[in-house]
């Protein structure tokens, strides 16, 4: 009995550091005897952040799923036990045959040496395996020092396994690890992607910081024609004000797609629990209405130039360095609004309650709100006010396709100074965003319409729009705050600004 306890591996819901206390269960990929390896996806959760999917640190073969799908599970709870006695194939094979005898005699050489290191050893088993939400972790060589637990005196099944393992089978199987250790490093966004591509990742050559293998270089390994399949960041950017009302699936900017549950026949009412992202939104709201002044300031305004910009773009790509990448209004309201925090830099700023103080920020993380089917997220894209106009495109169809994914991190979603939200996908001509916690000001980007406008003294049909910008009144009076909007909507008038004011 004992020796088949201490060959059972336990996986406990990962800490992710950010000040999370639980997360619900959504997806097994595993069952009870399936075969697992390190590094492979057995479940998805969500947390009140983001959803994200979890990778086993070990090989073996699944004994046990603790949780079903749909419970929302304290962090450092147990959610999946894995019986590594028999499913270790690796460097490690040979001594499995001998666990039954590890009591008797044949590895009292071995536990010799490693029963002093235990002691020591049993925290050193996790090293270099840091359970994260994000996904993925290090790929190092101690994770695979697996726990073929052949100590007797062995005590806890968890812990005790590591250092008898880790010490006994070093001398030889390490270095096998090694060559195996260095498996390619990604995002689960990226490791689905290369899935469902048939591409292995084992063959791709990294172009991320760090080695990290990116969704570029999973497509080229593709080859040509898989760029639009698998990714869908084209078609999820919340971004073309009425033009892209078509896609609204992706784009449900203020609504969560809530799995429509047909109502039982006769029922007048039907109960969604709030939980994961939408809980986190709602408290946030909440928080920011009651916490920050709103004050929220509008302008109309002529963006024809804007939009014949904008075709430009689009029909030269290659000689603006746009090729291949997605080019629309929401990506020059952008470039716009940060034109504007520029020239009036105060707007950029976060109010410190502790302190007492006004914290002014001197770089820009702008952040996009986009709406998935788990809720509004809010990811942004860090240091904007120092990308070049093609990185701003690239890095806002990432940020959409990830999102959409329903993949954001949540280291994605932190340190934002600013916010778009575009409610003109939907048709609507502006709103009153609620400030994102934490942040200065939000721009609200209402639907490009033909309308009838005062053009050089007479009356014509001109694409016109309206801008609505909510700040933080602690922060930000009247006067920066009309200061910042009008710069806004003087560059989207006359887009010649982009290079008189950059």
């Amino acid at each position: 009995m004992t020796q088949a306890s201490v060959s059972v591996r336990e996986f406990k819901m990962p800490d992710v550091g950010e000040g999370l206390t639980e997360a619900e269960i959504l997806t097994w990929y595993v069952k009870v005897g399936d075969t697992v390896s390190d590094g492979q996806v057995v479940c998805e959760v969500e947390t009140a952040k983001a959803a994200v999917e979890l990778p086993i640190p070990f090989d073996g073969v699944v004994a046990e799923l603790r949780f079903p799908a749909g419970t929302t599970v304290d962090v450092g709870q147990v959610i999946i036990t894995v019986d590594v006695g028999g499913g270790d194939t690796s460097a490690q094979a040979a001594p499995a045959p001998a666990a039954p005898e590890a009591p008797a005699s044949t590895p009292a050489a071995p536990e010799a040496p490693a029963a002093p290191a235990a002691p020591t050893g049993e925290k050193p088993a996790p090293q270099g395996r840091t359970p994260v939400l994000v996904g993925y972790g290090v790929a190092e060589s101690s994770t695979r020092r697996r726990p073929r637990k052949q100590d007797p005196a062995a005590q806890a099944p968890a812990p005790a396994p590591a250092p008898v393992v880790a010490e006994a089978p070093a001398p030889a199987p390490v270095p096998a690890p090694a060559a195996n250790g260095a498996r390619p490093l990604a995002k689960p966004p990226v490791r689905k992607l290369a899935k469902d591509l048939g591409v292995d990742l084992a063959v791709v050559t990294p172009s991320g910081p760090g080695g990290i293998v990116t969704r570029e270089d999973v497509h080229a390994a593709a080859g040509p024609g898989t760029a639009n399949g698998a990714v869908s960041a084209p078609a999820a950017e919340p971004s073309d004000g009425a033009r892209q009302a078509p896609a609204p699936q992706p784009e449900a900017e203020t609504q969560e797609h809530v799995q429509p549950q047909a109502p039982v026949s006769g029922a007048r009412e039907t109960r969604i629990p709030v939980k994961g992202v939408r809980k986190a939104t709602a408290q946030a709201m909440v928080g920011s209405a009651f916490t920050a002044p709103h004050v929220t300031e509008f302008v109309t305004v002529d963006v024809t130039r804007t939009m014949k910009l904008v075709e430009e773009l689009k029909r030269d790509a290659d000689s603006y360095g746009l090729a291949g990448l997605r080019v629309n209004p929401l990506l020059l309201i952008a470039r716009a609004l940060l034109v504007a925090i520029k020239r009036n830099p105060e707007v950029n700023a976060a109010w410190d309650e502790a302190n007492q103080e006004i914290v002014r920020k001197h770089y820009v993380n702008l952040g996009i709100a986009a709406a998935t089917p788990r809720g509004l997220l809010v990811p942004n894209i860090k240091d904007a006010h120092e990308k070049s106009l093609p990185q701003l495109a690239k890095d806002l169809a990432e940020l959409v396709a990830t999102a959409r994914e329903g993949k954001t991190s949540p280291a994605a979603m932190q340190g934002g100074t600013v916010t778009i939200t575009n409610v003109g996908v939907f048709g609507v001509d502006t709103g009153t965003p609620i400030l994102n916690p934490g942040e200065s000001a939000i721009l609200a980007v209402g639907a490009i319409k033909l309308q009838p406008w005062v053009h050089k003294g007479k009356v014509k049909p001109r694409q016109v729009t309206t801008l609505a910008l909510s700040f933080d009144h602690r922060l930000v009076d009247g006067e920066l705050g009309s200061r910042v909007l009008a710069d806004l909507a003087a560059v989207l008038e006359q887009p010649k600004r982009f290079i008189a004011w950059a």
